[in-house]
């Protein structure tokens, strides 16, 4: 489909560029120049015919002369080839273009915009931040600027250089775009992470503070700082802090249970954890909370207690992880009586499959799935859009 919208665009452009000139010659009354254009022209129709469409393109795009009608056309056939993985031939157009005394400063300003991200595409960091750089700097236009913002903060952000991805896009990138929004509260989760790993606990605060200022829907930078309780022995702090992200997002709530069950524990507090657990499941019917609070009631109150809650919650919400588990009481029970029962491993032994082969995460903007939780998707990039699976199969 790309190959054949090009060659469409460049016989488009072809023909409209020789009426243009033809027009122009016959005002000027001079007389016609050699038929070089529809020799061209036909020669690329010859190649396309022949199922050859890189040498008609080739053929094509050297008939397509360079002049103010043609400089968006050549924009658009350099686009069009780097987003077929051809960026080298969009660089070599993009630089013919920027040798043209002719060009405009927005023209100019247009054609090193589009440089810069074939150089992104081709993995040439340095020249695309040097070329983004001065378009920032030196450029009149307010959208180049933006849009040269954009991409620097894009090209930073692939070289996990936070702090200057952040300073690039405050304020006005974070205050205009969401996705920049949770970039950035991401990034300084990021910069939060490194000052917590180097022994900086109030500088890691203080990023996590701005995140939060800056996106409150952040869930990461509440795990973050319940975390830096947890590291300082500030149970009762880290466990405030972690009853915050359910009130956030419901669907993060399984991230919360197991650095809540450590809080809990810290503090000697069986009980406590109990009443938080039930608090949190008249919120949600969520797999991985329905196990803790079995496994809790277990130990304190035996099998029965925790095959009735399961069995319970599941007629609310069916739940194939839950299943599983109570399956898994079940054969409990069963070796407990001395009556094992084949017919329970064998169900068991299918769910154990089943969940096995399912992720457990998938990124709500391009659906990659997986077992982690990936703050940034790796296949699109995105920053906050991995969540944890809901429904019979999820959580």
């Amino acid at each position: 489909m790309p190959d054949a919208l090009l060659l469409i665009l460049l016989v488009a452009a072809i023909a409209i560029g020789w009426w243009l000139g033809r027009r122009e010659r016959q005002g000027d009354r001079s007389p016609a120049p050699p038929n070089t254009l529809s020799r061209d022209y036909f020669v690329g129709l010859n190649y396309l015919l022949n199922e050859q469409p890189d040498r008609a393109i080739e053929t094509f795009v050297g008939a397509l002369e360079v002049n103010s009608e043609t400089i968006d056309t050549h924009i658009t056939l350099g686009n069009l080839f780097r987003t077929r993985g051809e960026a080298d031939r969009a660089v070599k157009i993009h630089q013919n273009l920027l040798a043209r005394p002719t060009l405009t400063a927005l023209q100019s300003d247009r054609v090193q915009l589009e440089l810069s991200r074939d150089f992104l595409h081709l993995g040439l960091f340095d020249r695309a931040e040097r070329l983004l750089q001065q378009l920032i700097r030196d450029s009149a236009h307010d959208d180049i600027r933006h849009a040269a913002k954009r991409l620097l903060a894009d090209l930073l952000d692939r070289e996990k250089e936070w702090q200057a991805a952040f300073d690039v896009a405050y304020p006005s990138l974070i205050r205009e775009h969401e996705d920049i929004r949770r970039a950035a509260a991401h990034w300084l989760c990021e910069l939060a992470d490194q000052e917590r790993h180097s022994a900086s606990p109030g500088l890691a605060r203080k990023h996590l503070r701005r995140a939060l200022s800056i996106d409150p829907r952040c869930v990461r930078a509440n795990l973050l700082l319940a975390a830096l309780a947890q590291d300082t022995g500030h149970y009762r702090d880290a466990i405030r802090t972690l009853m915050r992200i359910p009130e956030q997002d419901l669907d993060f709530m399984p991230i919360v249970l197991e650095p809540l069950q450590h809080a809990f524990r810290m503090l000697d507090d069986e009980s406590g954890l109990v009443t938080c657990l039930e608090d949190l499941l008249a919120r949600a019917h969520v797999t991985s909370l329905i196990i803790m609070l079995a496994e809790t009631q277990r130990k304190r109150q035996g099998l029965r207690a925790a095959i009735e809650l399961v069995s319970e919650q599941l007629n609310r919400a069916p739940s194939l992880g839950a299943l599983d588990y109570l399956l898994d009481l079940y054969r409990h029970q069963q070796l407990e009586r001395g009556e094992p029962d084949s017919r329970i491993l064998l169900l068991k032994q299918h769910t154990h499959t089943l969940l096995a082969a399912r992720p457990r995460h998938r990124c709500h903007r391009c659906g990659f799935a997986g077992q982690p939780l990936h703050w940034q998707c790796p296949r699109c990039r995105s920053w906050g859009t991995t969540r944890p699976i809901t429904g019979i199969e999820g959580e």
